[in-house]
């Protein structure tokens, strides 16, 4: 299996520029993610590397092989890549089999009609479609003509699997098995995916990296967790998690090297980080739901909304001209205006520098 290098690649289309400079390496039987919002170059980079877009500049390199160099002149078409690639709309020929779709590939690079029905079968087992062999994609679920897509691409045993937002046609309910089988895929078949969508959960739930893009320029490249924990910056802090980070402006003062204390919330509050914080004056702390625990600490509010689900309940507070939101584990809810306390806790609260939008601190908040 071969790893994905991408040097410096740009593309324009006329003054647009969709995607700036980028650069990443996808190592063999990586799970990647591009996510992002709309329009941020997420599918423009994922049509790239397969070849069905052609770059402005820069270098792509799949494996020991240079599929694109702007400098050369070099741009393998995407049918000699040995990439698979599986379309939002599943693509399955109406009037063909289940069989038949599967096998349409095959035989177009000349297998023989054994190998072609071993595969056939094999493809069929692995994403359990095997009842459906004889129907048209017509007598399908959607879930069941996704298996089939799947399937078809995979049969030729593609080096790199390409995914453009492929369960965004399915209900919620069908989206959340699909990812199970989709993460399960990826370990069966031991490839290389490169997944692009613009839903972050499913981003954190099937990547092994996940690289964040906004308005073609990359935010962050790192694995999910890290993505969640250690933000790089004020747009990927904001844009991945459910229900989304507090974000509070404050005026800090230093210290010491490692401690800072402003006003917040209508408390004096000190922000303290295991290593030496930069100096900032006007900054953002950025605390997650879950670090915000109700009904104790010597910070006050009223409640202003809750929002039960079932497994959770988001409540917001409002404190002063500040709105927080906690996330609390259980189905509870609190009548609008109850006085309730609360306190930040854990030691993965973030501090950023308001001007730049960087993430400079992880830390803990405690009184002053």
């Amino acid at each position: 299996m071969p790893r994905i290098v991408l040097e410096h690649v740009t593309k324009c289309f006329d003054k647009f520029v969709a995607v700036d400079d980028l650069s990443l390496t996808i190592e063999d039987r990586d799970f990647i993610t591009l996510l992002g919002p709309s329009g941020c170059g997420k599918t423009t980079t994922l049509r790239m590397i397969a070849g069905l877009e052609t770059p402005t500049k820069g270098r792509i390199t799949i494996g020991d092989t240079v599929v694109f160099d702007s400098e050369s002149g070099v741009d393998i078409s995407p049918a000699k890549r040995d990439i698979g690639f599986l379309f939002q709309n599943y693509a399955l020929w109406p009037h063909m089999t289940v069989y038949d779709n599967i096998a349409f590939g095959l035989e177009n690079l000349k297998w023989s009609r054994s190998d072609i029905d071993r595969r056939v079968h094999e493809m069929m087992a692995m994403l359990k479609i095997e009842q459906f062999e004889k129907r048209y994609p017509s007598e399908l679920s959607g879930g069941q003509q996704q298996r089939v897509a799947i399937a078809r691409t995979l049969a030729p045993s593609p080096k790199v699997l390409f995914m453009d937002e492929p369960l965004s046609n399915l209900d919620a309910k069908l989206r959340l098995e699909m990812r199970s089988e989709l993460k399960r895929l990826h370990v069966d078949t031991d490839s290389t995916f490169v997944y692009v969508t613009h839903d972050q959960m499913e981003a954190m739930a099937l990547a092994t990296k996940i690289c964040l893009m906004n308005k073609g320029l990359l935010q962050q490249y790192a694995p999910p967790l890290e993505v969640y924990d250690r933000p790089a910056n004020l747009f990927v802090a904001d844009f991945v998690g459910n229900p989304t980070m507090n974000f509070i402006n404050v005026t800090a003062e230093k210290v010491n090297a490692r401690t800072i204390a402003f006003s917040m919330l209508g408390k004096e509050l000190a922000f303290t980080s295991a290593e030496e914080i930069p100096d900032v004056s006007e900054a953002v702390v950025g605390i997650r739901p879950e670090f915000i625990k109700l009904q104790q600490g010597n910070l006050h509010g009223v409640v202003y909304t809750t929002l039960p689900s079932g497994m959770e309940t988001t409540v917001k507070i409002k404190t002063g001209d500040d709105m927080v939101t906690a996330v609390v584990f259980g189905s509870v809810d609190y009548s609008h205006s109850l006085d309730m306390p609360f306190e930040i806790t854990g030691n993965g609260i973030l501090l950023f520098d308001r001007k730049s939008g960087d993430m400079i601190a992880v830390g803990s908040i405690s009184n002053s």
